[in-house]
């Protein structure tokens, strides 16, 4: 059996806002980008890599408003979602999403768990995880 990731999903509280966290911030392409006003899914990668789709909490019509409720307290946290990405030059990546005023949550640290990886939050409040590789 083959399989592979399609796609990935993270909330968005903000459809601008995210758009130009990933596609300027992050150097995305910009896959697709419909919807209209804060009902917008954005679907962003890196270039030949996996999808992320950007979608609104209040796009999901099974969720109940104590639901939605939670999940943007938590998106606010910090604690719903998150992503991990690698690059081969993270002090350069580091340096492009601080300088685009990213939130930053922990800059290039070496891991005790042999790991070399730096943090931010994207606009709705994600955890964007970036290591070092090769």
């Amino acid at each position: 059996m083959e399989l592979s990731i399609d796609q990935t999903f993270l909330p968005h509280t903000d459809p601008d806002a995210s758009l130009t966290f990933y596609r300027d911030a992050l150097g995305f392409e910009v896959r697709n980008d419909v919807g209209s006003g804060a009902m917008r899914w954005i679907t962003v990668a890196p270039p030949g890599a996996t999808s992320i789709v950007l979608y609104p909490v209040d796009g999901d019509p099974d969720l109940a408003a104590a639901e939605r409720s939670t999940i943007t307290a938590m998106m606010e946290k910090g604690s719903y979602a998150r992503i991990h990405l690698a690059t081969p030059d993270l002090a350069a990546v580091f340096d492009r999403v601080q300088a685009a005023g990213a939130d930053v949550v922990q800059e290039p640290t070496d891991q005790p768990w042999g790991v070399r990886d730096c943090a931010f939050r994207d606009p709705a409040g994600n955890l964007v995880r970036i290591n070092q590789k090769g």
